[in-house]
């Protein structure tokens, strides 16, 4: 609310509160202070105060730590999701076709949520460090000598933890591009049986099946038992093995991610004593300059 022309006088004057973004009327002689230019200065600077504190927040975000955290979740999510469906698919087929039991699957089913879990929980606790290593953070967090050396452990284990996982993950890599290609000889075979209407003859592949199978059981004839193995198991599993495929590169370049972001922030965590001397020093020579210009003056 403004002042009227009527009101202002030589004992009443306006004032604007900047915090409620209002004027009021005032009684008593005007102070020096209650200028149109400082009071523009004091709105500024009432603005800029939100801008700087959102500023300061959006500053303590590690952004390549979190960003390589979507990234590996995201490829975990989907490995787990595609390796579960594929195998209960295989298991399936197994004993629909071959009349196989496949015990051993379900504890490998079981491998692959611990495998969800733990790369979660990694992942999580990697995005901590991240965000105690950057921005105004790290100098609260890390100014004493004990709490710098706590965080260079934590960095070098994780970094340890991380190299360990590329490995296994580049195995998985490996292992899930051959069974890959073994379901697409599969589905390459299912498709020239279509058109033979002849029967799928899997001998080739007998290190495949137990030891005492005959060699009449590796050989699909029947229409049902078709069906069973090419439309319900072969295409289906086929392709959540190449999502599994694909989401595991994509947990492999979360890893390498992973470890380009703790080798910064283990340097920066070393390092913080040296800048938080050097800004020390920056800090005596502006109030030395300081001094001396008003001393000039």
């Amino acid at each position: 609310m403004f002042c009227s022309n009527a009101e202002r006088g030589p004992l009443s004057w306006c004032h604007w509160h900047p915090a409620f973004g209002i004027w009021s009327k005032a009684c008593g002689p005007k102070p020096r202070w209650q200028s149109t230019l400082e009071l523009h200065s004091v709105w500024h600077r009432h603005r800029g105060t939100s801008g700087e504190c959102c500023q300061s927040c959006m500053a303590r975000i590690p952004y390549a730590t979190l960003i390589a955290t979507l990234m590996c979740l995201l490829g975990v999510g989907i490995f787990c999701f595609t390796m579960y469906r594929g195998a209960s698919l295989t298991v399936i087929m197994v004993d629909q076709v071959f009349h196989l039991r496949l015990i051993w699957i379900e504890a490998v089913q079981m491998i692959f949520v611990i495998i969800g879990a733990g790369m979660a929980a990694l992942g999580f606790m990697i995005l901590f460090v991240g965000f105690l290593a950057t921005g105004a953070t790290r100098y609260k967090v890390y100014r004493a000598w004990r709490s710098r050396v706590g965080g260079r452990i934590s960095c070098a284990v994780l970094m340890g933890i991380t190299y360990l996982l590329n490995f296994v993950w580049s195995l998985i890599l490996c292992f899930l591009v051959v069974v890959t290609f073994i379901y697409t000889m599969f589905w390459n075979m299912c498709t020239s049986v279509e058109h033979s209407q002849s029967c799928i003859d899997l001998t080739q592949f007998h290190f495949m099946f137990p030891p005492n199978t005959k060699l009449e059981d590796m050989k699909v004839c029947e229409k049902y038992e078709i069906k069973a193995f090419c439309k319900d198991g072969v295409e289906n599993a086929e392709v959540m093995f190449i999502l599994a495929t694909l989401s595991t590169l994509l947990v492999l370049l979360s890893l390498v991610h992973y470890l380009m972001c703790l080798s910064a922030n283990y340097a920066h965590i070393r390092d913080h004593e040296k800048f938080q001397e050097l800004q020390e020093i920056q800090n005596l020579n502006e109030l030395e300059y300081s001094a001396t210009s008003k001393d000039r003056f």
